[in-house]
């Protein structure tokens, strides 16, 4: 396996391969000033990465960033799950997505490509979370949640049920999700509202 991004977001994505006993071949990064990272060698600047079969993950914590790459780089990309997350049966999780220590998710919700499910984060039922978007430590879905791409529910926020979370939207950390967001708004505050207001 190989690493595309050095950062706490990847040591945390190395440590659960390292625990499923997979072994990280390397890592690729724009810093060539960092030639180690936790042990594992830099091959060079990620868009020198080669079109090759060995599997990688973009580890990464910028949403943007996660799909620029992934637009770019037609890769075997693979998912990382942590042996201490719990994950209902009937949940699609696609290429790509990392689920860390502690996260639950529960039964028939469909999680995109390059998603980020962070520690003790919870995915009730029935949530659809699309393509690059990042739930935060402990935030906190509610059945039927619908999360956009790109969207990042901060640390700690709750969505209640049947709530449309927009593309690219951000919800602060802390916040009480009671209305749909539109696309691009960031939401603060319990209950939640538009930070411009």
């Amino acid at each position: 396996m190989y690493l595309l991004g050095a950062s706490g977001h990847a040591k945390v994505i190395l440590d659960i391969l390292q625990l499923i006993g997979i072994r990280v071949l390397g890592f690729y990064d724009d810093n060539d000033k960092l030639d180690l990272f936790k042990g594992v060698s830099r091959q060079g600047a990620i868009v020198n990465m080669p079109i090759v079969s060995e599997p990688c993950i973009i580890s990464i914590g910028s949403n943007g960033a996660r799909k620029t790459i992934a637009k770019n780089k037609q890769l075997n990309y693979q998912k990382a799950i942590h042996p201490k997350s719990t994950i209902a049966n009937g949940v699609l999780i696609d290429e790509g997505t990392v689920v860390m220590a502690g996260a639950i998710i529960n039964s028939d919700t469909k999680i995109g490509k390059h998603v980020i499910i962070n520690t003790a984060a919870s995915v009730d039922h029935d949530c659809i979370i699309k393509d690059y978007a990042h739930i935060s430590p402990n935030a906190t879905l509610c059945g039927g949640v619908i999360i956009g791409e790109g969207a990042h529910v901060g640390a700690g926020a709750v969505v209640i049920p049947g709530v449309t979370i927009g593309d690219w939207a951000v919800v602060g950390a802390g916040a009480v999700v009671v209305k749909n967001v539109a696309e691009g708004v960031t939401v603060m505050g319990s209950p939640a509202k538009n930070r411009m207001q």
